[in-house]
């Protein structure tokens, strides 16, 4: 939504003060605009292996809707993992076995329908908990794999980021591109009358402002709304993580879930009174 707003921003200040003065049929220019997007878009499918041009679609998805999770979800999340830290701890890391080896039947996890819906923090979460009780004890080892893991995935959602703001970088330079043909067609033409002059002037400048609002007025912000976006929903998995560790430490459920809390921006970041009411209110796990 933010994402809509500010375009719409860009769009409205940059034409609505150019039309005071300014003639907008002069900016139609198809032919200007095929050299930078073709452009643009080919050196994007050039650069970026398949695994970045499928996540492109995916990303859109984000610019519309930013992050995806909520208070609610984080709320809903420390709920769902004091949850299973308190079976372990009453009744030992094999009662988790059940849950962990069919999450979509789990009664537990059913008690926590955002989580539940979330495949891969499902599985992100299941996956160690499967290590627990196959007997992996060490939480240093455990959380090392984390980090990698995590770490593998953030670079994945960077590259898909990075190949936006590539783009950004690119479009000036193409637009530098179509005003130079356009200098070129307008030199061929040096015998007609001024006003015919005039007017492939103007088509080529347009080629060069086309390329550089779209770099700037767009693609860039969406590398930067990219990047904040994927950054905001890592913690989701690194407040998973950090509450793992702390239940694999030995501590208490009620610390491993406060752990995992702490580390939460303020924005998403329920207060200790109202995760200790919540729990407190959980339903028993079986």
């Amino acid at each position: 939504m933010l994402f809509i707003v500010g375009s719409l921003v860009v769009l409205v200040c940059v034409f609505g003060a150019y039309g005071v003065h300014g003639s907008y049929a002069v900016l139609w220019q198809p032919l200007e605009f095929i050299i930078i997007f073709g452009g643009a878009i080919g050196a994007f499918i050039t650069g970026n292996p398949k695994s970045v041009l499928k996540g492109t679609g995916s990303a859109f998805k984000f610019l519309l809707k930013g992050p995806n999770y909520t208070r609610a979800h984080y709320e809903e999340l420390l709920g769902c993992l004091y949850s299973v830290f308190r079976l372990a701890k009453t009744k030992g890391d094999l009662a988790l076995e059940a849950h962990v080896e069919k999450p979509d039947e789990s009664t537990l996890f059913a008690n926590f329908p955002l989580f539940h819906g979330d495949h891969h923090a499902v599985e992100f979460l299941c996956d160690y908990l499967r290590l627990l009780t196959l007997g992996a004890s060490n939480p240093h080892e455990i959380e090392s794999v984390m980090d990698a893991e995590l770490e593998k995935h953030h670079e994945e959602q960077h590259a898909i980021a990075a190949a936006f703001q590539s783009m950004a970088d690119a479009t000036p330079a193409l637009g530098i591109v179509a005003a130079v043909l356009g200098v070129i067609v307008t030199m061929g033409s040096i015998t007609e009358p001024p006003e015919v002059l005039g007017n492939l002037i103007a088509a080529a400048l347009v080629g060069t402002f086309s390329g550089i609002l779209i770099s700037y007025g767009f693609v860039a912000p969406m590398a930067a709304s990219l990047t904040n976006t994927f950054a905001s929903d890592a913690a989701y998995l690194n407040c998973i993580k950090i509450a793992l560790v702390g239940h694999m430490q030995g501590y208490a459920p009620q610390v491993s879930v406060e752990f995992a809390r702490k580390t939460l921006s303020h924005g998403v970041r329920p207060t200790f009174a109202e995760v200790e009411e919540m729990v407190t209110n959980l339903p028993s796990a079986s």
